[in-house]
């Protein structure tokens, strides 16, 4: 028989996967695999388990958030490139961008038949220093933290703009950072107060922050940087940009690129995949080009 890893998270979101596990095994089994179950117990444990076993398995399946996908990736991300399995992955998280981004299904049992009869497709892995990686988005700015700090519920209630004008309200307040940034060439000096290095089609659950046409296995990442406002009009510029994309806007930055070398003078926290990354001075984020395979539906 096949061998699978299945590692769950059950007390991720609203704990929905308890009420389906037994069916999600049952097909599991059906289809042909000899089937590990691993429930994480801790912060860390499905990197650590990812790591350790994942090696041994044809098929590594998780069931969690956006975060568990991540400790997914970054414990298969010490194997050799040739051992790693291919992922299957059930979302059961509050956001689950990344699923969205890769159009599994948000039904449990469906995400479930597509990490067991989909295609495989090899997507793009971001690596944040020398030993630290993210699936979708690496961000540093306290207004990245509302989008991750209020519920799924919350946003649905209060609407895309009411949500938007909520977080951008806090603009004038927010920390802001000098940093020094470097790709392809280019360098970029100034006060920002948010940055995110992307590879996803949607942030937090909207798809405004993140231009269209997003591919995720192109080798190239999508960059915003909002710089520090400096005028009442600016922070009605950056709320627009932001909430319609209107127009040109000099407060706001993006561009593509494979490498970005990042500099500061005081330590600048990060978080990776909507959890907590470290505070470094200096990083250097690269984006690895097709580096894991992720069970899709075919289309």
């Amino acid at each position: 028989m096949k061998k699978m890893l299945f590692i769950m998270n059950p007390r991720s979101g609203r704990e929905k996967l308890r009420t389906r596990l037994m069916d999600i095994l049952d097909l599991f089994v059906r289809v042909g695999y000899e089937v590990t179950v691993h429930v994480t117990q801790a912060q860390g444990d499905a990197k650590m388990k990812a790591g350790n076993s994942g090696g041994s398995v044809e098929l590594l399946v998780c069931s969690g958030g956006d975060g568990t996908l991540n400790e997914v990736v970054s414990g298969l991300m010490t194997l050799d490139r040739e051992k790693r399995p291919v992922i299957g992955y059930i979302p059961s998280g509050s956001t689950n961008d990344y699923a969205a981004s890769l159009k599994i299904s948000k039904n449990m049992m469906k995400a479930a038949e597509e990490a067991v009869n989909g295609s495989p497709f090899a997507v793009d892995i971001g690596r944040f220093g020398a030993d630290r990686y993210f699936v979708y988005v690496a961000a540093f700015g306290a207004f990245t933290e509302v989008s991750y700090k209020t519920s799924q519920e919350t946003k649905n209630v209060l609407g895309h703009q009411a949500y938007m004008l909520e977080a951008v309200r806090r603009i004038a307040g927010l920390k802001s950072y000098r940093l020094k940034f470097h790709w392809n060439g280019q360098t970029l000096e100034e006060e920002f107060i948010l940055g995110m290095v992307t590879n996803t089609m949607s942030i937090g659950g909207f798809k405004s922050l993140v231009p269209p046409g997003v591919a995720l296995n192109d080798g190239e990442f999508e960059v915003m940087l909002v710089r520090t406002p400096r005028t009442p009009k600016d922070i009605q510029s950056i709320v627009a940009y932001l909430i319609n994309k209107e127009g040109e806007n000099d407060c706001v930055y993006r561009f593509k690129t494979s490498r970005l070398v990042i500099e500061s003078e005081e330590a600048v926290d990060w978080t990776l995949d909507g959890e907590y990354g470290g505070a470094v001075t200096e990083v250097c984020i690269e984006n690895l080009r097709e580096e894991i395979r992720v069970m899709r539906h075919e289309e």
